[in-house]
C-alpha cells in the first residue's frame, strides 16, 4: 500500500488554477513596476538643467574706420539678486578671427557677496605698491578708498559729513534714470560714442552699480560689452575716428571707466566678464606705451613732434591711477607715470595755475589748475607741493555760475575731487560754491539746463546735454566716489 496520498482531478484542476493565478498576478506586477521605474526615470530627466553652450564671438584685428562692421544689439539679459550691486555676473567671449558677430551675454549665477568689511588695506598715497585689495569677501575687495561708494549708507554719511545732503544723492540717481534712458541699443551713448559711453559708465560706477545691479546692471553690462567689443577690434585702442588727432582724450577716458569697470566687477564682486580683463590690459598699456618722449601725451599720440598739453594729461592720468587699482601687471608704469607728474611740473606758474602747454595761464587759469592738482593728488598727496599751490591758487579764484561764462564743468568736475581731497576750508568754500548749482540746474527728467561756457557744454539735446549731464553727476559723487588722498582712512 502506498504511503503517499494522490488529490483528487478536482483538487489538482484548483492548484493548477491558482499557479496560473500567481503567475498572471506576477507578471502584472513586474509590468507595473517597470512603468513607475520609468516615469521616475523621465520624471528626473525632465528636471535635470539644460547645458546653453554659448556662441563664439569674433573679432576683427583690424581698426574698425579700414571696414565696416556690423554690430547687432547687445544681449544683457542676467539673473537679479537684489542682495547687493553684484548679484549675478556675465561673459563676454571672444577670438581673433575677421567675422564680427553680436556679443552673447550667457546667464551665470555666482554667489551674494558678503556685506562685510576686509581686512584691506589701502592703496596708499604716493607710490605705495598696494593694489587695495582687501582680505575679505564683498566690499572686503574693494579698494579702501573707493568703499563708502557702495553702500548708501555709507553714502549719506560721507554726504552729510562733508556738506552734502540727501538731494545730492536724489539728484544722482535721477541723472542715472536718465542716462538709462538714452542709452543707444548697442550699448553707447550719442554720435561721440567712445568718450561719452566712458563718462556715463564713470558715473555709473561711481555710485557702485555694477553689471549685476539691479536697476541698473544691464545698462552697465551693455555700456562695458561696448567698448570691450571697441577694444578688442583695434587692437586695444579706443576711439570713434582715429584720424581724428584728439582721440587720445577718447582713449584715456574709456581706459579709465574700463580699468574701473574691472576693479569693481571683477575684482570686488567676482563678476565673470570675460574679455575686460584683456580689454583693460590691451588699451592701457597701449596707453603707457604711447607716452610722448617729453613725458606728456600728444594728439594722435604720436610719441615724437606733435602738440602736448596739460589737459590731454590729466586724462591720461587718471585712467594710469585705474589701471594700478585693478592690481594687473602693466610694463613700465611707475616710469611712465613719473615722467607725466614731471612734465605737469614744467608747465605750473609761480602761481599755482598750471599752464596749457607752458606756464604761461589760459583764461582764469582755474580749470587747468584743478587738472594739475588732481593728478600729484591721486598720485602724490593733497599735501604735495604743487598740489597745495593749486589748491591755494583755486581757493582765491575759482567761480561757478551757471549762467555766465564761469561755468565750465570740465574744470569743475577736477576742482570737485580736488578740493575735497584738500579738505579744510577750501572745501568748505568750495562746496558752497558747487553745490546747490549743480542742485538748482537738474531738470525734472535727471538731465542738466545748459551752461553759458562753450568747451561743447552748453546747447540742448545729444552730445552737449550727456556730457554736462555726466560731468554734474561726477562731480555730485565727488562727496563719496573716493576717500580723500591725504592717508584717511575713514
Amino acid at each position: 500500500m502506498s504511503l503517499h496520498a494522490q488529490l483528487s482531478p478536482q483538487a489538482q484542476a484548483r492548484l493548477a488554477a491558482q499557479q496560473r493565478m500567481s503567475t498572471i498576478t506576477s507578471l502584472i506586477i513586474a509590468l507595473l513596476l517597470m512603468v513607475l521605474v520609468g516615469l521616475i526615470l523621465w520624471i528626473i530627466a525632465m528636471n535635470l538643467p539644460s547645458k546653453n553652450i554659448p556662441q563664439l564671438v569674433s573679432y576683427n584685428g583690424t581698426p574698425e574706420s579700414e571696414e565696416n562692421l556690423k554690430q547687432k544689439k547687445v544681449q544683457t539679459k542676467i539673473e537679479r539678486k537684489p542682495a547687493a550691486p553684484s548679484a549675478s555676473m556675465s561673459k563676454v567671449i571672444a577670438a581673433n578671427t575677421s567675422s564680427p558677430t553680436a556679443i552673447p551675454i550667457p546667464e551665470i549665477d555666482v554667489p551674494d557677496p558678503s556685506t562685510d568689511f576686509g581686512d584691506g588695506n589701502d592703496f596708499g598715497d604716493g607710490w605705495g605698491d598696494g593694489d587695495g585689495s582687501g582680505a575679505g569677501g564683498g566690499f572686503g575687495n574693494i579698494p579702501t578708498a573707493m568703499k563708502k561708494r557702495c553702500s548708501k549708507a555709507d553714502r549719506l554719511q560721507r554726504l552729510t559729513s562733508n556738506g552734502g545732503t540727501e538731494k545730492c544723492e536724489d539728484a544722482v540717481v535721477a541723472s542715472l534714470r536718465w542716462l538709462k534712458e538714452k542709452q543707444n541699443k548697442d550699448g553707447s551713448w550719442t554720435n561721440r560714442s567712445v568718450p561719452m559711453t566712458g563718462l556715463a559708465l564713470l558715473a555709473y560706477l561711481g555710485h557702485c552699480e555694477t553689471a549685476g545691479s539691479e536697476e541698473f546692471g544691464d545698462t552697465v553690462l551693455a555700456a562695458i560689452t561696448f567698448l570691450v567689443d571697441k577694444s578688442m577690434k583695434n587692437n586695444g585702442k579706443l576711439a570713434d575716428d582715429f584720424k581724428a588727432k584728439s582721440w587720445c582724450y577718447e582713449h584715456a577716458i574709456a581706459v579709465y571707466a574700463l580699468a574701473e569697470a574691472y576693479t569693481l566687477c571683477v575684482k570686488s564682486f567676482g563678476e565673470n566678464i570675460n574679455q575686460l580683463e584683456d580689454a583693460v590690459m590691451a588699451s592701457g598699456q597701449f596707453l603707457i606705451n604711447s607716452q610722448h618722449s617729453n613725458g606728456g601725451w600728444a594728439y594722435s599720440y604720436v610719441e615724437e613732434g606733435g602738440h602736448t598739453d596739460t589737459s590731454i594729461v590729466g586724462w591720461q592720468l587718471q585712467a594710469l591711477k585705474a589701471c594700478k587699482y585693478t592690481g594687473l601687471d602693466f610694463a613700465n608704469l611707475r616710469n611712465c607715470v613719473k615722467k607725466g607728474l614731471d612734465y605737469m611740473e614744467t608747465k605750473q606758474a609761480p602761481s599755482g595755475a598750471f599752464g596749457y602747454s607752458s606756464p604761461s595761464i589760459r583764461e582764469d587759469g582755474t580749470t587747468l589748475a584743478a587738472v594739475g592738482a588732481l593728478c600729484f593728488q591721486i598720485w602724490e598727496s593733497s599735501a604735495n607741493r604743487q598740489a597745495r599751490k593749486a589748491v591755494k591758487f583755486m581757493h582765491e579764484n575759482m567761480k561757478l555760475d551757471w549762467n555766465t561764462k564761469h561755468s565750465d564743468l570740465y574744470g569743475h568736475y577736477y576742482a570737485a575731487q580736488a578740493m575735497i581731497n584738500n579738505g579744510g576750508k577750501e572745501w568748505e568754500k568750495y562746496n558752497e560754491l558747487f553745490r546747490d548749482q549743480v542742485l538748482n540746474n537738474q531738470n525734472k527728467d535727471g538731465s542738466y539746463k545748459s551752461v553759458q561756457a562753450g568747451h561743447g557744454l552748453n546747447g540742448g539735446g545729444g552730445f552737449s546735454e550727456h556730457y554736462r549731464s555726466c560731468l554734474a553727476t561726477l562731480m555730485l559723487e565727488s562727496y563719496y566716489r573716493f576717500l580723500p588722498g591725504t592717508g584717511q582712512k575713514n
